[in-house]
């Protein structure tokens, strides 16, 4: 039996993905949304104005099972703009980013426009509204996770990313979560 413990977590707008934070003034942590087990850590990140799906484990191994490029990672995203055909398939193909001071292409991702807006809980920072210019939804699903990779990607394709939120683990999803909610799970049936 495992004798570890694993969540799953809608992480909020403006928390940061991690427990403890050095100089930490008033910053918001994980260990704030729930009274977690000493040891847990969060596999993977979401920057601090990231949204959605963290996974979050006291067993290291489950980690880098996790992280392996065989496990999708799919991500809703608000862009900037009507994205365009060219910039779709750019990012399907590939992008070149910068990864550490170094140039880096992507792997190919499954990227298209969704068909209509994601049912997700409003954001605790509104974004602006339509009256800025339109803004499309895409959702991009990758197998990798650089720093920041999502936002370099749809930036370097000339449509900055508004809102992302990370839909999919693997088959774990955040449907019907609502944010800042927390889920022990059992992660060794999915991983």
């Amino acid at each position: 039996m495992d004798s570890h413990h694993h969540f799953i977590i809608f992480k909020p707008w403006g928390y940061h993905s991690q427990f403890i934070l050095a100089g930490n003034k008033k910053k918001l942590l994980l260990g704030s949304l729930h009274d977690f087990p000493d040891g847990t850590m969060s596999i993977g990140r979401l920057d601090k104005p990231s949204e959605g799906l963290l996974l979050l484990t006291t067993d290291g191994k489950m980690s880098q099972a996790v992280r392996s490029k065989k496990v999708v990672k799919e991500y809703y995203v608000q862009v900037d703009g009507e994205i365009t055909e060219e910039a779709l398939t750019k990012l399907r193909n590939g992008v070149e980013i910068v990864v550490e001071k170094e140039l880096y292409m992507t792997r190919p991702s499954k990227t298209h426009v969704m068909d209509r807006i994601p049912n997700l809980p409003l954001r605790a920072k509104p974004i602006r509204d339509d009256r800025h210019g339109p803004s499309t939804w895409i959702s991009i699903s990758i197998v990798e996770g650089k720093n920041r990779q999502i936002r370099k990607m749809t930036a370097e394709v000339g449509f900055p990313t508004l809102r992302l939120v990370r839909f999919r683990i693997g088959e774990i999803t955040i449907e019907d979560m609502y944010a800042g909610e927390v889920r022990e799970v059992d992660l060794m049936k999915y991983f």
